[in-house]
């Protein structure tokens, strides 16, 4: 396969979309070491933190605590997700500089996921995209569900491209897909692409769950569909709390390496990458399901494995 985009922009969820699904509770200092590992390897726009209620998530408990001792560099972006009002203020008060708001394209899933139907979902993405742009935040609207739902099973391109058209109307400066269960197959990635991108002009970003391994091809027919941006996670960690057997993200380290051998930049390093991995496997107490760092890079000859990208 070909990939027609020679540069992507790779977005480091770890220590939201990641920690979030963990049984372990990762505490407050473990999750800046986190953050200045992901720093220090030259990532350069995270999602650090989510805003919503500890009773549904308590892993993202302390967003504030983490915010404020969040490593700041020129050029580092930290974002938060928000499910309303209340999220976004909180948000605002700890300084992140981009906020994440989701709208589910299935109404059982948004019903579990946010207590809401997709219209009153809808809604709130258009005050949370207003409040934030208007304090001056980058915004983001994630379709959740993109690809098909545990609840409602397939999820029809017409509901999905019919909300990227209103979340377009918002002004939004991204709009995210997400296949948050891990079904899709590349197929269903450039059908669903390309019908959004007939009503929208948005930078458009994915993310992908390699849950039935499928993840890294869909990040390719991504590609091939012209996206600015792909989701990762250090090591593979994370999945949805609300989804039954939603499991990790692709891994960070992985997807670099697939992206690295096909030619397309990022800016970032296998060497470096690595590292973030590792620590996250010891804050979990467990080795991550990234697959890179077991293997090593691509063999240089004498039995030694080339570390950059």
């Amino acid at each position: 396969m070909t990939v027609s985009v020679r540069r992507v922009q790779v977005v480091e969820v770890g220590p939201r979309d990641g920690l979030q699904n963990e049984s372990v509770i990762v505490p407050t200092s473990g999750k800046v070491a986190y953050l200045e590992a992901l720093v220090e390897a030259g990532l350069t726009r995270i999602e650090a933190v989510s805003f919503v209620h500890p009773d549904r998530v308590p892993q993202m408990a302390d967003a504030e605590a983490v915010m404020a001792r969040a490593p700041r560099r020129a050029g580092v972006r930290y974002a938060g997700l928000v499910l309303n009002r209340r999220g976004l203020q909180r948000a605002l008060d700890a300084g992140v500089d981009e906020v994440n708001v989701v709208v589910v394209a299935s109404e059982p899933f948004s019903q579990r996921n946010q207590g809401a139907t997709i219209e009153e979902a809808l809604r709130v993405a258009e005050d949370v995209v207003a409040g934030a742009a208007a304090a001056g935040l980058s915004t983001t609207v994630t379709i959740g569900a993109t690809f098909g739902c545990p609840f409602e099973g397939e999820v029809p391109v017409e509901r999905v491209v019919d909300i990227a058209r209103r979340i377009a109307a918002t002004g939004v400066d991204e709009i995210a897909l997400a296949d948050t269960i891990g079904v899709a197959v590349p197929d269903d990635v450039t059908r669903r692409l390309g019908a959004v991108r007939e009503v929208t002009d948005a930078p458009l970003r994915c993310h992908f769950h390699n849950t039935r391994n499928t993840g890294y091809a869909n990040a390719v027919a991504a590609l091939q569909a012209g996206v600015a941006a792909l989701d990762a996670s250090s090591g593979g960690i994370g999945g949805c709390p609300f989804a039954p057997r939603a499991t990790g993200n692709i891994a960070t380290e992985d997807l670099l390496y697939l992206l690295s051998r096909s030619g397309v930049e990022t800016g970032l390093t296998l060497d470096r990458v690595l590292a973030p991995s590792a620590l996250v496997g010891r804050l979990l107490g467990r080795q991550p399901p990234a697959l890179l760092p077991l293997a090593g890079g691509f063999p240089t000859g004498g039995g030694t494995t080339a570390e950059s990208g």
